[in-house]
């Protein structure tokens, strides 16, 4: 039986069309390197899975842990969610700590990328953690394959191997549409958004899912998608509005930055929350304590993903051989407040009072 080779510097060379010289400069972040150059030669590492030496799992104890908090475009990740990310930051911290690592965190705004490859390639680090929010599956693979131990939270793919660590959107989902069912609606609506993450898609897929789950049937005209900055769901759902939308008796909001836009627009147009229209959200950001009327949303524990990616990180560090990949969803829990609280109805009846429909006026 052929040994199977090793692969080295030249054999990325060869592959990328460089130098030697070339690939060692990009691989050890030196050198005046073209960022074409660059893309290149990171390209032939992911594709090859060629393993660096010194980057090789083997690290000891008492080294650094790597998080790439990553904003490609800030629809997400930015100001409104800070608190969210340091809560993620807390549980590395601390486990890491424990584990007698010292946890670095490295911000990319709006950059490529290849950028975020390339300081990671040669990097005296042990392993990885990064935000993969505004990850594409393109991007995951190129970090994954630099072969860097490599945990990646805040996102999930099936067919990638790699180590996930993300939230549980669809026991999430199947929490929030069966308090709505508890209460007597049937026309429920959802407020998704058109902004491209892979949580937000599972979370739609969990609405479709587990409406049909409880034998309810969504109606097209209440799923509606708005942009996912506060300030931007707020102007798309005025423009709904001002367009004469019928209102469903309450929705489900991807997340909470979304959930405050909406709300915010309803309450100028007049809609009473909850008497008219019932909200819930997802994320449970410090906000959704204090507003007015306190929304109801789902809790996950940022805390322990973030414990978790470095318990995986971990092992994988210390592992004698390859291991499988790693793929764990945190499980959610409904915080009730009183952006829905009028109490659980019967199945049987539908929502009394005013239900707010078309023609709405402008403030």
């Amino acid at each position: 039986m052929k040994e199977k080779k090793t692969l080295t510097i030249r054999d990325i060379a060869d592959a990328a069309g460089v130098s030697p010289a070339t690939v060692s400069l990009v691989l050890n972040g030196k050198g005046d390197i073209s960022g074409v150059t660059r893309a290149r030669v990171l390209e032939a590492v992911a594709n090859l899975n060629y393993v660096p030496r010194a980057t090789k799992s083997s690290s000891e104890p008492g080294e650094t842990l790597r998080f790439l908090k990553i904003a490609k475009h800030g629809h997400t990740v930015n100001r409104d969610h800070s608190v969210f990310i340091s809560d993620y930051i807390d549980g590395m911290s601390a486990e890491a700590t424990r584990r007698n690592y010292t946890l670095e965190v490295v911000s990319f705004e709006g950059q490529p990328i290849s950028s975020v490859a390339e300081s990671l390639a040669g990097a005296p680090i042990s392993g990885v953690i990064a935000l993969g929010t505004e990850l594409t599956e393109a991007d995951i693979r190129l970090i994954q394959g630099l072969g860097l131990p490599t945990v990646f939270i805040d996102t999930f793919y099936d067919v990638i191997d790699a180590n996930f660590v993300d939230m549980n959107n669809e026991d999430a989902v199947y929490k929030v549409l069966s308090r709505f069912q508890r209460q007597g609606f049937r026309r429920i609506g959802f407020v998704a958004s058109h902004v491209d993450t892979t949580n937000f898609r599972l979370r739609r897929d969990a609405f479709f899912k587990n409406m049909a789950r409880l034998g309810l049937k969504p109606r097209e005209e209440d799923i509606i998608s708005l942009e996912s900055t506060y300030d931007g769901a707020y102007s798309d759902t005025r423009a709904l509005l001002q367009s004469g939308i019928e209102l469903a008796e309450c929705y489900f909001c991807t997340n909470d930055i979304i959930a405050y836009g909406f709300i915010r627009a309803l309450k100028e147009f007049g809609i009473r929350i909850p008497d008219d229209v019932s909200v819930i959200g997802f994320d449970n950001l410090p906000q959704s304590a204090t507003m007015e009327p306190s929304l109801t949303t789902i809790e996950v524990s940022k805390r322990k993903i973030g414990y978790l990616a470095v318990t995986v990180l971990d092992d994988l560090i210390n592992a004698s051989e390859l291991q499988p990949s790693v793929k764990i969803l945190v499980g959610a829990d409904l915080v009730v407040r009183a952006s829905d609280s009028r109490g659980e109805k019967q199945p049987t009846g539908g929502r009394s009072g005013k239900t707010a429909t078309a023609k709405l006026p402008a403030d």
